[in-house]
């Protein structure tokens, strides 16, 4: 036995950024929007644990202040990014190598970019002495004794180098409509196509689009590897301060009272109408299904399901933190599981306590057996300093983290389905965060012109409340 029927113009069906962004835009064009979402919290895989006074992410997502759509989308105008210092840092033959092509500015224009090759052609013309024995190397804050790395490692020769800054001067002033139209491989085929070294591809790119894409096998369409590049070229590799739980968080605080309710599961969708599980049936113009891609398989029999990245974040406090400061640490020898680490609680002291430390550790693919001794002693290796006293926090394995993109791959793949029934979310653009927003625009730009400019259907009625029998 129910209460009568709720009514609203849009249900949308899921609380991950996507759909609350989508809902953000409704509601500001005055369409009264309700959204279901069947976890007790929104953010859908952007969550965090609390933990003893720290904030851990269960993905970890990188971000870049050069997404477009985290300056578009109303809501998160007031959102703080907390940069990793420019560029990446590279472990390779024992050795740090700092490389990048950014240029740390908000959404940063070809011509910043052009400016910020300083780490690149840095190295490029930075004098080489000859091999010889071991020597202490110098990483901020220590002195670490190992190997000597052969030369240009791990980018390249200087003219690789040199080569390799010009490739991001001119992937950075490269519209985005002219690198959809280039030929499609997948990435690690298109990066021998094009000519590049076989050491710069395997010293920096590879570990660099692993990282970025979830991908480690680089299957990933070349198309959205170089949207990827080019985001990297223009802008900085980022946090969100609070953990990845900021984003959905905000775009739900901005969202009229009401309008978000949790706990509720959706079984059956149609052009008119949203069936829960708790709440019976509710009335509407238009459904937006804006779940994960399987989930949203199951509400729209026949919508493609595509393969996924799996993705485990270890996080771990220490007694000292390592030397790295608020770089991104990428292991160019896929020396062990880790693809990426960072002493995140340096990047955004509000993740740790005051005093503590956190390095959160990114392990693509799946994970190997006693995952967290594996990331420990990967970690000694490539911070250079004892793990063993390190205590783990936490351990957050996502089977289905990261949508695959391989080719050929849609980027725009089509969010209007039939008049009144609409679909989002990473799986219908990019599998990040900038095209999971921006499939809520689409989405929700296409549901605008359908209703037209007549009046809200009504003004939103609470939420019924199912009764026992």
């Amino acid at each position: 036995m129910l209460e009568p029927t709720y009514q609203a113009d849009v249900v949308v069906v899921g609380a991950g950024v996507a759909g609350l962004s989508a809902a953000r835009r409704l509601t500001s064009a005055g369409v009264t929007t309700m959204v279901l979402e069947a976890a007790p919290e929104v953010g859908g895989r952007m969550t965090t644990e609390k933990v003893d006074g720290f904030r851990l992410d269960r993905t970890g997502p990188l971000l870049s202040t050069a997404y477009p759509e985290l300056r578009l989308a109303p809501g998160l105008d007031g959102l703080v990014l907390r940069p990793f210092a420019p560029g990446v840092l590279l472990h390779s033959d024992g050795r740090h190598h700092r490389a990048g092509v950014q240029s740390g500015t908000w959404g940063g224009s070809a011509r910043g970019a052009r400016g910020a090759l300083h780490a690149v052609r840095a190295l490029a013309s930075a004098p080489r002495p000859a091999p010889g024995p071991r020597r202490p190397v110098a990483v901020p804050g220590r002195q670490v004794s190992v190997p000597r790395s052969r030369t240009g490692a791990p980018l390249g020769t200087a003219v690789d180098q040199a080569r390799l800054g010009a490739a991001f001067t001119k992937l950075a002033d490269t519209p985005v409509e002219r690198l959809l139209a280039r030929p499609e491989l997948p990435v690690a085929e298109a990066l021998v196509a094009r000519g590049l070294p076989a050491r710069t591809i395997d010293g920096f790119l590879r570990p660099l689009l692993a990282a970025l894409l979830c991908d480690p096998e680089l299957t990933t369409s070349s198309r959205c590897a170089d949207l990827a590049l080019r985001a990297f070229a223009r802008g900085r590799l980022c946090l969100p301060e609070g953990g990845a739980e900021a984003l959905p968080e905000r775009l739900a605080r901005t969202l009229p009272p009401g309008t978000v309710h949790t706990g509720v599961r959706v079984t059956a969708v149609s052009t008119t109408s949203v069936t829960t599980a708790e709440h019976g049936e509710f009335r509407c113009r238009a459904v937006l299904i804006a779940t994960g891609a399987r989930s949203a398989a199951e509400l729209l029999p026949g919508l493609r399901v595509p393969g996924f990245h799996p993705v485990t974040v270890v996080h771990h406090t220490a007694d000292e933190p390592p030397a790295t400061g608020t770089s991104l640490l990428l292991d160019a020898d896929r020396g062990g599981p880790v693809a990426h680490t960072a002493v995140t609680g340096r990047v955004d002291p509000s993740r740790a306590p005051a005093g503590r430390t956190l390095v959160s550790s990114t392990v693509l693919g799946p994970p190997p057996a006693q995952v967290d001794t594996a990331v420990r002693m990967h970690l000694a290796r490539l911070y250079g300093t004892s793990t063993a006293r390190w205590e783990t926090l936490a351990v957050h394995h996502t089977a289905e983290a990261v949508p695959a993109m391989r080719p050929p791959h849609d980027l725009r793949r089509p969010v209007r389905l039939l008049a009144g029934l609409y679909v989002c979310g990473d799986h219908r653009d990019t599998g990040t965060v900038q095209g999971a927003l921006h499939s809520a625009h689409r989405a929700s730009a296409a549901i605008l012109a359908d209703l037209g400019a007549d009046r809200p259907l009504h003004t939103a009625d609470p939420l019924p409340t199912a009764r026992a029998a």
